[in-house]
């Protein structure tokens, strides 16, 4: 067959609608391609403009616009024929040549083996959906082609093909509800990756095929025979199960293959809103349902747009699975995004959801994209949204919010905004206060509680769940560890400056650029913030700032630092992230307490007996004098070891000390104990010495108690 006529067989099908001056710019855009690649050969020795005729047949039976068709056409054409972006503007307008462009930059570095390269296209890829959404279409419908044609491609080439549709181009078409694309994709990357178990599975599934067809015949003919009863419209399909998610199922359910191959799948299609509920009381009529097994997809939509009814019955000895549509919603399911352009000219309400939900989605990225550090992370969080299985919560004023399942009530919180998620203190679920960390489920009724100054806490990265919630906690975290880290860096520069006899006030602009250039920094903002960070040396820092430049270079020696005992810097205990108290000694206000820069992560506070303390004169040179602050109200965390006799009640009596002394108990522990006597360890939450002195009393009261005394390790 010459490629004249199959050409013309892509602008027949495109007669079906679109008018005749478009098919022939589709068409010109053709030829353009044919010429531009003469010559080139694809590995299975075809010539190389059967491809990109082969993506416009995709894209044709998507029924897409005609640009998209020509960007089809066109798009290897800037990657491979050296013919510049400007020569497309010019032939065939602005819109197309920028489609093209698009389409190349997600091309060219296909995602090599690193997970970096991976994550650097990935992130282009989101810049070009969020520009225009048909580039990521066309790329689609360019991968699904070669997928079909991976045949004649060497071993590597193939595995990493197809790795990489299953982790990122298969879920795209999924999250933009391309369920006939996904679902191929899926296959086709599964079948390269594993021929083996993919053609076990496949030929397990035509053997169970053949030995079912009865029953379900059966049940489509009882099916038919109910809705024609009702006088109901609807075409009643079988559904195949498809090869990857049976081996997933299997593989991440633990599901024997004839566990889900019992369960008889249908789709009934039908005219209005309206049939698909009479079509659900007609088959419940008919088979008993399963409880808990009903889903309205179509009151709630999923994030990418599917609507349909899902219900599960148990007839004939077996599960039967039903979905209930409309042929519009069976268009939105196959096609998702791609329906946009079929009903584009109606105004039709199902698919104006659905592109603002692409929309949002597409905006959601590009927040994160901002948010992000670096593209690994940025990938790291689009892969967790990507997998979308959804739980459905309302907002107090009944806003129905759809969230990743498994999210948290501090997820809620980001995706309404970013500021009521870093001002969250606590939740209510279903108007009952709850654990932030405490997942929802559907139907839930989610308020957050916010107070002014509040800041997110770390601890909430290891269970927030959506991307928008972690780079949002992350931007945050990091934003404030830079803002402290100056703050102390700060201090401890002021510090060791007094010890020189200085002030920060006092020393020349010029002289801090000086220092800044020496130690090969940004700013002086970042070299005190390397104080704070315990990356470098107040003191040396600062014998730099005082001793002009000509000593910049000399060797940092300890002779002449004068550590000014008086000059203690004073701290509250609640420093934030980069002060930290020891776990070895928990000191507590009004113990002599020191400093000891952490490298990297600001400074932790120790006692000053403690053994962990370095002994050599130059170590503890290094180390700050700390005083604290007057009005500490914080508690702190102190162990306490006590000697008893063994008595029934004395634990009872323990505890109640501590409380009669104000104190807080965090843990008891028996460690040891023999017939007569026991020793358990305390752990109680003061604000100082005082009150420790205070609960140590109380509990060295109890008539039992033999001997207390403060854990240090």
């Amino acid at each position: 067959m010459s490629e004249e006529a199959t050409v013309e067989e892509l602008a027949k099908e495109l007669s079906s609608y679109l008018d005749t001056s478009r098919i022939n710019q589709v068409r010109r855009a053709y030829y353009y391609a044919e010429q531009a690649h003469e010559g080139q050969m694809r590995k299975s020795g075809d010539r190389y403009i059967t491809h990109p005729l082969a993506v416009a047949h995709i894209l044709a039976e998507l029924r897409l616009d005609h640009q998209s068709l020509m960007a089809a056409m066109l798009h290897d054409v800037i990657e491979d024929t050296g013919i510049p972006k400007d020569a497309l503007t010019e032939q065939f307008g602005e819109d197309v040549a920028e489609l093209v462009d698009g389409v190349s930059k997600l091309t060219q570095i296909e995602f090599r083996s690193r997970a970096e390269a991976q994550a650097e296209n990935f992130q282009k890829m989101t810049l070009a959906m969020a520009k225009d959404i048909r580039v990521i279409l066309v790329k689609l419908a360019d991968r699904l082609h070669n997928m079909r044609t991976l045949g004649p491609m060497p071993y590597e080439k193939r595995q990493r093909i197809a790795t990489e549709t299953l982790d990122i181009y298969a879920p795209i078409a999924n999250r933009l509800g391309m369920h006939a694309i996904s679902t191929e994709l899926e296959d086709l990357g599964f079948s390269s990756l594993y021929p083996m178990r993919s053609r076990y599975i496949s030929k397990a599934v035509d053997k169970l095929r053949g030995s079912h067809r009865e029953i379900i015949d059966e049940i489509r003919g009882k099916l038919q025979e109910k809705l024609e009863e009702r006088g109901l419209p609807g075409r009643i399909l079988g559904r195949e199960k498809h090869l990857n998610s049976i081996y997933n199922k299997m593989k991440f359910k633990q599901k024997s293959f004839h566990e889900i191959m019992d369960v008889y799948a249908f789709r009934i299609i039908t005219d209005t809103e309206d049939d698909c509920y009479r079509i659900l009381g007609a088959v419940h009529s008919l088979y008993k349902p399963l409880p808990g097994r009903f889903k309205d997809y179509i009151a709630m939509p999923k994030a990418n747009g599917y609507q349909s009814l899902h219900t599960t019955l148990f007839g004939m000895h077996v599960n039967i699975e039903i979905q209930i549509r409309t042929e519009e919603m069976e268009h939105i399911a196959n096609n998702g995004i791609a329906a946009h352009w079929m009903y584009k000219t109606e105004d039709s309400g199902v698919t104006n959801i659905n592109q603002s939900r692409v929309d949002r989605w597409v905006k959601g990225l590009m927040e994160m994209r901002e948010r992000a550090d670096d593209s690994m992370e940025f990938i790291e969080h689009v892969k967790v949204d990507l997998f979308p299985d959804e739980i459905y919560v309302f907002t107090p004023k009944g806003r129905i919010m759809e969230l990743p399942s498994g999210a948290t009530s501090v997820d809620f919180a980001y995706a309404i905004h970013t500021d009521i998620g870093n001002a969250a203190v606590a939740c209510r679920i279903n108007r009952n206060l709850a654990s932030l960390s405490q997942p929802l489920q559907s139907g839930q009724t989610v308020e957050i509680i916010t107070a002014p100054g509040a800041k997110p806490n770390p601890a909430w990265l290891s269970f927030v769940v959506t991307g928008k919630a972690r780079s949002s906690i992350r931007h945050v975290l990091k934003t404030r560890k830079r803002v402290e880290s100056i703050e102390l860096g700060r201090t401890l520069l002021k510090k060791s400056l007094k010890g020189f006899g200085a002030k920060l006030a006092d020393i020349s602009d010029a002289q801090k650029q000086a220092v800044v250039n020496h130690n090969q920094v940004n700013s002086f903002d970042d070299l005190i913030g390397d104080i704070g960070l315990g990356n470098r040396m107040a003191y040396l820092v600062a014998r730099q700032l005082v001793s002009g430049n000509e000593a910049l270079d000399g060797p940092a020696s300890l002779e002449n630092v004068e550590v000014d005992k008086q000059g203690a810097v004073t701290i509250r205990g609640t420093e934030g992230m980069l002060v930290r108290f020891a776990n070895c000694c928990k000191p507590i206000p009004g113990d002599p307490v020191v400093g000891m820069m952490d490298s990297g992560n600001g400074m932790v506070i120790h006692s000053d007996t403690c053994s962990r303390l370095p002994e050599d004169d130059e170590g503890r040179a290094r180390l700050t004098h700390l005083k604290w602050a007057k009005d500490i109200t914080d508690e702190f965390s102190v162990e306490l070891r006590v000697e008893l006799e063994r008595q029934r009640g004395v634990i009872a009596e323990m505890a109640n000390a501590v409380a009669m002394a104000d104190g807080n108990i965090e843990r008891i522990n028996v460690e040891e104990q023999n017939a007569k006597f026991g020793i358990v360890s305390l752990v109680v939450h003061v604000n100082g010495r005082k009150h420790l002195a205070r609960v140590m009393r109380r509990v060295r009261n109890i008539r039992a108690v033999t001997h207390i005394s403060r854990v240090r390790h």
